[in-house]
């Protein structure tokens, strides 16, 4: 509750759509740019500029399996 998820890549299991609302049933936000308010960059396969600007940044980088734990708990 309360984060602010970027989605980029290609995910083994989820489109991007189905992330997103998961994000926003958990209370958080999804956005399209990786910034500093960023708290975790969801990253699947080909994830281009916006993993280079996360890694930069220093914003935690996580898999659609991590993602799917945190959504659990």
């Amino acid at each position: 509750s309360g984060m602010t998820f970027v989605i980029t890549g290609t995910l083994p299991n989820l489109d991007r759509k189905q992330a997103a609302e998961m994000v926003e049933i958990n209370g958080g936000k999804v956005s399209g740019s990786v910034s500093k308010k960023t708290t975790y960059l969801l990253a699947g396969e080909n994830a281009g500029s916006k993993l280079t600007r996360a890694e930069a940044l220093g914003i935690p980088i996580i898999s659609e399996a991590e993602f799917i734990e945190m959504v659990k708990e």
